[in-house]
């Protein structure tokens, strides 16, 4: 009983602490990205690249500018990395290897933040703060600019009428109406450039000040001090790092990066000191993702909407981390009867419930923090965080990610409860033709496909099945299948948390992984932006007595539901080789 009150106060902290930001968070992103005045640092930006900020892209033109921009990102973190033995405050450590330079490079560029490698020896105080924590801000921004292109897709036209009637509006401003309503009639989706400089400087830059003066507060280290040797009461020699790591902490988890500036991640005291701290950095984690349904409500003009968004998002992530909860808190086994818990790779400071809770929170905002290693989870826990990712990460997902990715899958709901009542589909005035569900059913279908490609080639190609299997996996049999499996569920969902068992850094899981974060962050993408397009081209539709209702619980349901059966129909095979047959053995 005491176990199950811990659980339900911890849970309803985070829950209050949420509400409580859901409004007035979720305004000023809608605030943001609709507001037509820039400040004055932005306009210094736009001169400086040659943007005009009152301009509209059209979805393919925002696209290349996202991958132009993420492709140079890349470039940047690898030539960073490659040189420095020769930058300043590198502690001495050489050039990062070629391969892992590559994946690495990849892996925070696409917001995935995988890590081959440990960090206290790999790379120095320069490369952490001028490429990786660059791209934790930057990266983090892109997702949430694509995620908004969408939403303008579904919000185009919502005020031309009203805007056009306002007697109190200037000529000029009138003037300015048609033109943004012919912009919208054309199908653009705003300025991805506009887009990703808001983004980074009016939310996650501040965000991540405020929180990185509390993480300090609760006992985060933030200095620039090299490597500290101590002699211990034993006799022994210890070598203490130090490094900025509270403020890298900070984005890392507000933009759901994930990447550790410790080896330990967010299990190491000097990241994450102690039970409340872990308590803010899981509100960290959802914080953005779960307030953008009211920025989605406010932009479509009925909040009703975001509510009903939030809420399948809500109950995907209580239904996970009561499951996660009741896995781990039963173990199985005398062993784990005598020790009083599955401990064994977890923090005593933190215990199962912060565990669980920390776990489900980082799988399915795409964050791939950890607090414990996820390796010594159960058999069937570790399938838990398995799952969460394989749903998509859409319970909030990754800031920006998220949404996108449950507004796909929102279309999906719609088209198929159109079949059944036989109506034709539409979501939010818009029509679901046969365009928008091709661009849908592609989005879902991408992820799924690299994930299970990837993990057969690393059983199936010659020469490379010998490496995974004597040299990548560390654990034999079904749970070295399962290490295998995480890996690529991470890297393909851009989530970068993984099974301890693993030597990634070989030629193969580095250029293999690198690929399927490369592949399954930008291809998704450009369905969305396309998808996105398609929407804001179109008029919208008016309300009628057969237009189903978006907002109420049984499309909630609805929702949740075609999450969960896309899932399992999906995944449920490679599952039972793994993770299933190794928990139910």
């Amino acid at each position: 009983m005491t176990t199950l009150w811990l659980f339900i106060a911890q849970l309803a902290t985070v829950a209050l602490m949420l509400v409580i930001s859901y409004r007035p968070l979720g305004d000023y992103l809608a605030h943001t990205f609709t507001s037509r005045k820039d400040l004055k640092v932005e306009r210094g930006i736009y001169r400086l690249i040659g943007v005009d900020s009152a301009s509209e892209q059209s979805w393919q033109v925002y696209l290349r500018s996202v991958l132009a921009f993420s492709i140079v990102g890349v470039l940047l973190v690898y030539l960073i990395q490659r040189l420095q033995a020769w930058l300043p405050y590198s502690l001495g450590l050489p050039a990062v290897p070629q391969g892992l330079s590559f994946n690495t490079a990849i892996s925070f560029v696409t917001n995935t933040n995988w890590q081959s490698y440990s960090p206290e020896v790999t790379v120095g105080y320069t490369v952490q703060i001028a490429a990786l924590t660059v791209q934790n801000f930057v990266s983090a921004a892109v997702g949430l600019a694509v995620a908004i292109a969408l939403v303008r897709g579904f919000a185009a036209h919502r005020n031309e009428g009203r805007e056009a009637n306002e007697s109190t509006r200037s000529s000029e401003a009138k003037a300015a109406v048609d033109v943004r309503s012919t912009e919208h009639r054309s199908g653009t989706i705003g300025n991805f450039w506009v887009d990703l400089i808001r983004g980074t400087l009016r939310i996650l830059l501040p965000l991540s000040v405020l929180f990185t003066i509390v993480l300090i507060a609760g006992g985060a280290i933030e200095n620039f001090n090299a490597v500290d040797t101590v002699h211990t009461l034993a006799g022994a020699t210890q070598h203490i790092p130090g490094g900025p790591a509270a403020s890298q902490e900070a984005i890392k988890l507000l933009g759901n990066n994930g990447g550790g500036f410790f080896n330990a991640n967010s299990a190491h005291p000097f990241e994450n000191p102690t039970a409340w701290t872990n308590l803010i950095e899981v509100f960290m984690m959802l914080l953005v993702p779960f307030c953008l349904p009211r920025a989605f409500g406010r932009m479509v003009g009925d909040n009703r909407q975001g509510y009903a968004i939030a809420a399948a998002m809500g109950v995907i992530f209580v239904v996970s981390l009561s499951l996660f909860t009741w896995i781990e808190t039963a173990g199985g086994g005398t062993a784990t009867a005598a020790a009083g818990g599955a401990m064994e790779g977890k923090e005593q400071r933190f215990g199962i419930l912060g565990t669980t809770l920390f776990g489900t929170t980082s799988t399915l905002t795409s964050t791939g923090a950890v607090d414990a290693a996820h390796d010594s989870l159960t058999p069937l826990g570790g399938m838990m965080t398995m799952i969460n990712m394989m749903t998509g990460e859409v319970a909030p997902g990754g800031i920006g990610a998220g949404l996108y990715g449950i507004l796909v899958m929102a279309i999906i709901a719609v088209f198929l409860a159109g079949l059944m009542v036989g109506r034709t589909p539409e979501y939010l005035g818009k029509k679901i033709g046969a365009r928008e569900v091709k661009l849908a059913s592609l989005y879902f279908l991408t992820t799924p496909t690299i994930v299970l490609a990837g993990t057969a080639l690393s059983f199936a190609i010659p020469g490379v099945v010998q490496s995974v299997e004597k040299t990548t996996i560390f654990n034999p049999g079904q749970h070295g299948f399962s290490e295998i499996l995480y890996a690529f569920t991470s890297a393909a969902n851009n989530n970068g948390s993984a099974f301890g068992g693993i030597s990634a850094n070989t030629p193969w899981m580095n250029a293999a992984l690198g690929a399927a974060m490369f592949l399954a962050r930008f291809i998704p993408i450009v369905f969305v932006l396309a998808l996105a397009g398609s929407l804001a081209a179109q008029e919208k539709l008016p309300v009628t007595a057969g237009t189903m209702p978006t907002h109420r619980p049984q499309f909630v349901g609805l929702l949740v539901g075609t999450i969960l059966i896309i899932t399992a129909l999906t995944y449920f095979p490679v599952l039972a080789l793994g993770p299933l047959a190794e928990g139910l053995h």
